[in-house]
Formats: structure tokens, C-alpha cells, sequence
């Protein structure tokens, strides 16, 4: 009887872990996907500034989704992180046009990985 009481409780906590791992990586992917088309937005409109600005923030949520992801949704996180990073390099040398191209490519991947 104890043995299936433990057998349940292990089973219910490493359920309960799954879960909130699932909604953790959910909510990061949610404000990196809002971040990175924030920065798509800005960088269209040639405001070098507020684009870094959004890519820092979407790498920061797109790196905390990645810690929990596996197999291709990690694959297209890490390419997002990618993106990021070339967005923001390019976004602080001013040129808005070709890191908007990356921050383009970063929302898609960041929409791969919640498929």
C-alpha cells in the first residue's frame, strides 16, 4: 500500500513539473515572439535604437524558452537566438534595414518552435 502511495505521489509530482516546465517555455516564447515583431516594427519605421532595444529583450526570453525546449522547438530557438544576436549587431552599427531582415527571420522561428 505505501509503495503505490509513493508510486502516486512521484507520478502527480513529476506530472506537476512537465506542466509548469510547458507553461514556463509558453510564456517565454509568447513575450520573445511580441519582443522580436516589436523590433521587426521599429526597425521598419528606421528606429535603430528601439529595435535593439526589443531584440535584447526577445533574446532574453527566447534564451529562457530554449533552456526547457527539446528537439526542434530548442533547433528553431537557438536559430532565433541567432537572428537576435545579428539583429541587435547590426541594429547598434545603425543599419536598420539588415537587422530588420534578421529580426524577420527570428519571428519566424520563434513561430516554428510553438508548432
Amino acid at each position: 500500500m505505501k509503495k503505490s502511495i509513493f508510486a502516486f505521489a512521484g507520478l502527480l509530482l513529476l506530472l506537476g513539473t512537465f506542466l509548469s516546465t510547458a507553461v514556463f517555455a509558453e510564456d517565454h516564447t509568447k513575450a520573445a515572439l511580441e519582443h522580436a515583431s516589436a523590433a521587426v516594427d521599429a526597425g521598419k519605421a528606421g528606429k535603430s535604437e528601439a529595435l535593439v532595444e526589443h531584440a535584447k529583450l526577445a533574446m532574453e526570453h527566447t534564451l529562457a524558452a530554449a533552456i526547457t525546449a527539446k528537439s526542434i522547438p530548442k533547433g528553431h530557438l537557438d536559430a532565433a537566438a541567432k537572428e537576435l544576436q545579428d539583429t541587435i549587431d547590426h541594429g547598434n552599427l545603425g543599419h536598420a534595414d539588415v537587422a530588420t531582415t534578421h529580426a524577420e527571420a527570428a519571428v519566424e522561428h520563434i513561430k516554428a518552435s510553438s508548432k
